[in-house]
């Protein structure tokens, strides 16, 4: 099946994990994730509502309310998941086990920071658990985000504007229209997603990038 828009992202970030990891997915289209699992990989997937072992997504019929995402949506208990204690959850993230975060973000950079929680003009009640993930030792931090904001501009930025999350802590950034790794020499394009060329993907990004050798294609 070909994806495309927010089913490409979320499709292409689950192609990172790996049979057995234990995983953080954030609000929005993190979420989306747990959907898109490649075969033959089976993960723990912890949220820091306090669930470890979350499912898929359930049909609001057969939720249990005591079963839900970091966004508050209906997910599901794999067998062996438990409903667990909030300290216990972050203890999870700041004690180093969590193999993987994606995180949804209003701006990333060129340089691996991330801001992704005080929206302008909106009254924010704090960071909450990205700070976390980003200081956490995690081993991969994934972006997963429309490549422009709601006006047209472009949420990949050399440099952050808004308040950081997290400092050179992103390895990857995937949108709708690419998938750029986060490298010590700056973001290299690795993948574009159908219809899309390298000229386009310059027309609307304002970071600065280089392009790989072998450019693939976003599946």
């Amino acid at each position: 099946m070909a994806y495309t828009g927010r089913e490409l992202i979320a499709a292409r970030c689950a192609k990172f994990f790996k049979d057995g990891d234990f995983v953080n997915l954030g609000i929005g289209v993190p979420t989306m994730c747990v959907n898109y699992l490649p075969e033959g990989v089976d993960l723990w997937l912890e949220a820091e509502t306090g669930m470890c072992g979350c499912g898929p997504t359930p049909p609001y019929t057969e939720w249990d309310v005591d079963c839900a995402d970091a966004g508050g949506s209906p997910s599901s208990l794999i067998p062996g998941g438990s409903v667990i204690p909030h300290d216990r959850s972050f203890g999870f993230i700041r004690g180093g086990h969590i193999d993987a975060t994606v995180l949804g973000t209003l701006e990333v950079d060129q340089e691996g920071n991330i801001a992704n929680w005080m929206i302008p003009g909106v009254l924010a009640p704090g960071m909450g658990g990205a700070m976390d993930l980003c200081a956490g030792g995690i081993k991969k931090v994934i972006v997963a985000t429309d490549h422009c904001d709601k006006n047209g501009g472009s949420k990949i930025l050399k440099r952050c504007k808004l308040p950081l999350t997290g400092a050179k802590c992103v390895t990857d950034i995937v949108t709708e229209r690419c998938y750029f790794q986060v490298t010590p020499g700056g973001l290299v394009l690795k993948e574009l997603a159908p219809g899309y060329t390298v000229d386009d993907i310059r027309a609307c990004t304002d970071a600065d990038f280089t392009v790989a050798d072998d450019l693939g294609v976003m599946e």
